[in-house]
């Protein structure tokens, strides 16, 4: 899985975001069970680490929230 940054611009419905990668293009993207599991929120404006499917490039799952 390829790891990325960005800031994270939208929360949509079904625990889903819209993230903005520092690359540019926008991601959609949804929580690993980790952060899940840990009752951690992510809000617009949060900077987060994406791992990109390989199957889908616009897709991926929520690692980490950095920089807190």
């Amino acid at each position: 899985m390829n790891t990325l940054f960005g800031v994270v611009t939208e929360t949509l419905p079904s625990a889903m975001y819209r993230v903005r990668l520092d690359d540019g293009p926008n991601v959609l993207a949804h929580i690993a069970g980790r952060i899940d599991r840990n009752f951690m929120r992510v809000l617009v404006g949060d900077r987060v680490r994406i791992e990109l499917s390989p199957v889908d490039v616009g897709r991926g799952r929520i690692v980490e929230k950095v920089g807190y």
